[in-house]
Parts: structure tokens; C-alpha cells; sequence
């Protein structure tokens, strides 16, 4: 029974996680630091290792199951999937319908982030500015040069999902906001609703499934580079992560996509193709209602969001003595 509630435990802080994970801006990883269970996360990653595939493939599938910390795992990801799956509708709805104070939203959430990944950094040297300036080039040039549509081919999502699941155990950014930059956040988002609502196809499953692949490849991959950099290089990691984080603001402007606040407003101008002409977007940019106030609002709320997780993940730090 006390294992049982452990694990139960462990499912009720996946869905935290997941939560965070649905919203760009905020960390799973920071979820995972403020409710415990960080370390033992990266380090049943890190147990799945040519250790484990060898007494997976020779049958010793109770050993195989204790190397990887399985029930861990499991209930974990279990608890991931049922949040995200639950919000994965709200979410669509909320960027067809309520664009500018969505993407505001997120707007504070992304500017609050990058603030508290600086304010780790202590006694500022010249190569520190330099590696931030180099991350925020390189957010806005990954921003602006990358098409406004990404391939929906499923060789993009299976990298969407190798890169998206790297930075998801990071404390401090987002899976969901890199979907948000690789420009596949919203088209995700739909394919997991359709399939919540029973709208899902042949195509939809694939889908899931490929991101799936290249999530469990991405994390098996790249975890312990990570963590060696992180080691290594974490002063110089950080500043790159948040000048990316800056950088990338760019492509979280509430009005940066008009065309979906057009629609937003006057859904009866949707063509067959999803696109609008660019006559009709500069005709309707005057006449659509721009939510300002709604937008800064949303955004404070974002911003303040972030706060109250940082402030708490402080004093359970501090709580707990490390």
C-alpha cells in the first residue's frame, strides 16, 4: 500500500509536469526540481544505457524493469500523458479563438522565464555578454529565417520530438516552447485534440507515434550530453538557453500572426486552404479589435505565474536544505 501511494504520488506530480510541458515558457524540468524527484528523473534517463537494452534483449525483463527504475517511469509518464491529453483541446481553442491574450500569455511566461535563468548568473564578465548576446542572435535568426510553416512530413516530427523532449527535463525551458520555435506547437496541439474528441485518423496516431519515437530517441541520446554540458558548462549553457529564450520572444508576439487574429474574429474569411491573401490581411488588420488591455493583462498573469513557481521552488529548496 505505501508503495502504492508513493507512485500515486509520482503520477499526480507527472501531470504538474505535463501541465508545464503544454504551456511554453514553463518548465517539466522545474516541476520535477520543485516537487523532488529531478535527480532521480535524469538518473532513471541516464540508467537506460547498453546495461539495460542487454538484459532487455536476454529476457531478464524484472532485472531490465529495477536497472531503469520502471515503476518510477511509468507512473511518471503516465501522469505526463493524462495532462497533456486533458489540455491538449483547451489549448486549440484557446489559440483559434482567443489568439493575442494566448500568446501574450505566453508572452510573460517566456519574458519571466528568461529572467530567472539570469538571475542564477552571478559576477557578470565580458564572455558572459558575449554568450548571451550569442544566444539571442541565434533565438531571433532561428525566429525570422525559419518559414512561417514548417513540414508536416513525420522526418519533422521525429526531430520535433528528439529536440522538444531534451529540453523538456531542462529546469528552465520549455519542450513545448522549442515546438513553439520548430513552428509545430499549434499543429500538435490539434492532432492531439482531434484524437481526445474521436475526430483522430490513421494519420493523427502516426503522428503521435513518430513524435513518440523520436522522443524516447532524442532523450535516450542526448540526456547525458546534456548533463555533461551542464557540468561542464553550465554557467555558459545558461546564458546561451536564455539568450535563445529572449531572442525567440520575436515568434510569441501577440500580433505577430495576424492572420490568426483575423480569423479569430472574422472565422467567415477562412478560405479552403487555411490561408489568407495578403490583400485581405492588410484590409482587415485596421478593422480587427487588437485586445491591448486584454493582452497585458494575460501577459502580467503569465509573468506572475512564473514568480510564484521560482518562489516556490526557493523555499522548498530551502526547506529542504540543498
Amino acid at each position: 500500500m505505501k508503495n502504492f501511494l508513493s507512485y500515486l504520488f509520482v503520477t499526480v506530480k507527472g501531470i504538474c509536469m505535463g501541465a508545464a510541458d503544454v504551456i511554453p515558457g514553463v518548465s517539466g524540468g522545474t516541476i520535477a526540481f520543485m516537487t523532488g524527484i529531478y535527480e532521480e528523473l535524469v538518473g532513471s534517463i541516464n540508467s537506460i544505457n547498453t546495461t539495460a537494452v542487454k538484459l532487455l534483449f536476454t529476457g531478464k525483463f524484472r532485472q531490465f524493469w529495477r536497472h531503469i527504475n520502471g515503476n518510477f517511469l511509468l507512473s511518471l509518464v503516465l501522469g505526463i500523458l493524462v495532462s497533456i491529453l486533458s489540455l491538449a483541446k483547451l489549448m486549440q481553442y484557446l489559440l483559434d479563438y482567443q489568439p493575442v491574450q494566448t500568446w501574450a500569455f505566453f508572452f510573460g511566461l517566456i519574458v519571466a522565464s528568461s529572467i530567472f535563468i539570469l538571475k542564477g548568473v552571478k559576477a557578470w564578465k565580458a564572455k558572459d555578454f558575449l554568450m548571451l548576446v550569442f544566444g539571442i542572435v541565434l533565438g531571433v535568426t532561428v525566429c525570422t529565417l525559419s518559414p512561417t510553416e514548417t513540414p508536416d512530413g513525420l522526418w519533422f516530427i521525429l526531430i520535433c520530438g528528439a529536440v522538444a523532449i531534451c529540453a523538456m527535463i531542462l529546469p528552465g525551458i520549455s519542450g513545448s516552447f522549442i515546438l513553439l520555435v520548430l513552428g509545430k506547437y499549434k499543429y500538435m496541439m490539434s492532432v492531439l485534440a482531434d484524437i481526445v474528441s474521436g475526430k483522430g485518423d490513421l494519420m493523427d496516431f502516426a503522428t503521435v507515434a513518430v513524435f513518440v519515437i523520436g522522443a524516447l530517441a532524442g532523450i535516450i541520446a542526448f540526456s547525458k550530453f546534456l548533463h555533461w554540458l551542464l557540468q561542464h558548462y553550465h554557467r555558459e549553457t545558461l546564458l546561451v538557453m536564455a539568450g535563445f529564450i529572449i531572442g525567440s520572444l520575436v515568434k510569441v508576439w501577440p500580433w505577430s500572426d495576424m492572420q490568426t487574429v483575423i480569423l479569430s474574429q472574422y472565422p467567415q474569411l477562412r478560405p479552403a486552404d487555411g490561408m489568407l491573401s495578403p490583400e485581405i490581411i492588410a484590409e482587415y488588420s485596421g478593422l480587427v479589435d487588437y485586445h491591448v488591455a486584454g493582452a497585458v493583462i494575460f501577459a502580467l498573469v503569465g509573468f506572475l505565474l512564473v514568480v510564484g513557481i521560482e518562489v516556490a521552488s526557493s523555499m522548498i529548496t530551502k526547506k529542504s536544505g540543498r
